[in-house]
């Protein structure tokens, strides 16, 4: 009997995981044989050197590229060898994303932005989906920016717009990349501060790419990636201890 990916307390999963570019004397390994899961409810940051792998694995588990070799799963659903339009849903539907640059639709109010997934999928938020929204909108004091346009908000006021569109609908999983690469470091910590409480409060699973070692110290879990291979995973742990790591990968590369 095969064990689901939702049995072993996990959101998204990848088996044997590789991904290569070009072919002969020039192809390049991303990465290499990689077997690992997030863990539903839990804010994980995946971190390492610049060409380690780890944009490309987010990107594979996110169904946003695909795998050479290996499976990959989001929820219970093996999504390796889905169409275009199959995998578009599924990310639609099951995926939210926070990016470095915010990616918000200028010609959109901030309400518009976040309600954006659900104009997508053809639908309403339900009453339900409108409270936690709500609920959203205020704990991230968007409340009185409601009718403005992205450009009259700071930088740290459209990552919170993301973010709330980002969770708006309730996805499986939320990917963050370099969520705080543009942010001074006072409202950097006020968005992790927020992803880490989605994550503890309202069991929100959330993949962070990150090379910053003081946002890494707000996850619960973190994976370290190495010339595309996973070599280490730690508990949570502090700025000073990650970037010790990191130098000792940096060194050893």
């Amino acid at each position: 009997m095969n064990i689901t990916p939702s049995e072993l307390g996990l959101v998204a999963r990848v088996a044997s995981l590789s991904k290569h570019y070009g072919s002969g004397s020039t192809r390049v390994t991303a990465l290499d044989g990689v077997s690992v899961g997030i863990r539903r409810g839990q804010f994980t940051a995946i971190m390492g050197p610049s060409g380690s792998g780890k944009s490309t694995l987010m990107h594979i588990m996110a169904g946003l590229d695909s795998a050479t070799e290996g499976q990959v799963w989001l929820g219970d659903t093996e999504i390796t060898r889905l169409g275009d339009s199959e995998l578009t849903m599924i990310r639609r539907r099951r995926v939210g994303f926070v990016f470095q640059s915010f990616n918000l639709v200028p010609t959109l109010d901030i309400e518009g932005n976040i309600l954006l997934p659900f104009e997508l999928d053809g639908r309403r938020p339900t009453t339900q989906e409108r409270e936690w929204i709500d609920t959203l909108v205020d704990s991230l004091g968007l409340r009185d920016r409601l009718r403005h346009r992205p450009y009259e908000l700071s930088g740290g006021q459209q990552q919170r717009v993301a973010i709330a569109r980002a969770l708006g609908s309730r996805p499986e999983l939320v990917f963050a990349d370099e969520p705080t690469g543009n942010l001074d470091s006072r409202t950097g910590r006020e968005v992790l501060s927020l992803l880490a409480t989605s994550a503890s409060t309202y069991g929100q699973s959330i993949a962070m790419v990150t090379h910053d070692p003081v946002a890494a110290s707000f996850a619960d879990r973190i994976l370290f990636l190495a010339d595309g291979r996973i070599v280490e995973d730690r508990p949570r742990s502090t700025a000073a201890e990650i970037s010790e790591l990191m130098i000792g990968m940096e060194a050893r590369a």
